[in-house]
């Protein structure tokens, strides 16, 4: 099992920790539940918003971003889950003043992580943060070549990612799901199927990045807790891209999402004209 993936291997390798610290750990299912999670889309500008929350004084954030615990098939195959792993993420700063959070995105995207949340705790409250879904295609490809996971040109990519992502079924492909994850409105369904609506904060990335102090005193209102304090906002992640999109690739794209952007526009009561724009 890789270790990005395994909260026990992750914390104890991270960590050198001392009597005290090595008792929270051993006793961390006692740690209060997670309240919210950062739940996707990848790629959207949810990095940014957990480096935001780590700096409000009543949350606490996991250890790292992306604890992979809900997407992790292996935690899930043993009759009961060890709900201790995903809390040790939390123990060693756990203050009963401050609300618990972690920022996943795959969460999101992952058939059967919603399931998964609702049996943990059906009280979670959801934060999805939403992105042009070709643009996020194309980020999502970029860091993929970067991180040299992926070999072919964008087009040639985005046309063979089905059959590219057979090897994986029958769940969904990490990799090779540029286009698949765009369809944002099949994913918010699967979670407001477990979850009331009410439940559910859904922002665009653009907004985050564009007008970042009302948008974090709303998910600040959302979660129930203070408003921001002040923080310096600025970028993160921002990676430069091997080349740019063509006109043509974002044509092609247009074509597979315009539907799906209407779609979500109903859904959410949102204009995203700018998402389909050539």
């Amino acid at each position: 099992m890789k270790d990005d993936c395994d909260p026990l291997h992750w914390l104890k390798t991270k960590y050198v920790l001392n009597n005290k610290e090595q008792q929270a750990f051993e006793t961390s299912d006692s740690v209060s539940k997670v309240s919210f999670i950062i739940g996707g889309a990848q790629k959207g500008g949810t990095t940014a918003l957990d480096t935001y929350l780590r700096k409000h004084p009543s949350v606490l954030m996991a250890r790292k971003k992306e604890v992979h615990f809900f997407d992790n098939e292996a935690l899930f195959l043993k009759t009961k889950v060890d709900y201790g792993l995903y809390h040790a993420y939390f123990a060693l700063n756990h203050s009963s003043s401050k609300i618990l959070g972690e920022a996943t995105p795959i969460y999101m995207y992952w058939y059967a992580a919603p399931r998964r949340v609702w049996e943990y705790n059906p009280a979670m409250r959801w934060i999805l943060m939403l992105r042009n879904p070709i643009d996020r295609a194309y980020s999502h490809w970029n860091m993929e070549r970067s991180r040299g996971q992926e070999d072919l040109p964008f087009f040639e990519a985005i046309k063979n990612e089905r059959e590219d992502a057979w090897d994986a079924l029958p769940e969904q492909h990490r990799v090779y799901s540029y286009v698949d994850r765009g369809f944002y409105t099949e994913q918010i369904r699967r979670i407001w199927h477990y979850f009331p609506v009410e439940q559910t904060l859904i922002l665009k990335s653009e907004d985050l990045q564009d007008s970042p102090e009302p948008t974090l005193n709303k998910v600040c209102s959302f979660l129930g807790v203070e408003d921001m304090p002040k923080v310096s906002y600025e970028m993160t992640h921002v990676g430069e891209y091997v080349t740019a999109m063509s006109d043509g690739e974002r044509a092609y794209l247009k074509n597979i999402f315009e539907a799906e952007v209407r779609t979500i526009e109903k859904l959410l009561d949102w204009d995203c004209t700018s998402w389909i724009a050539l």
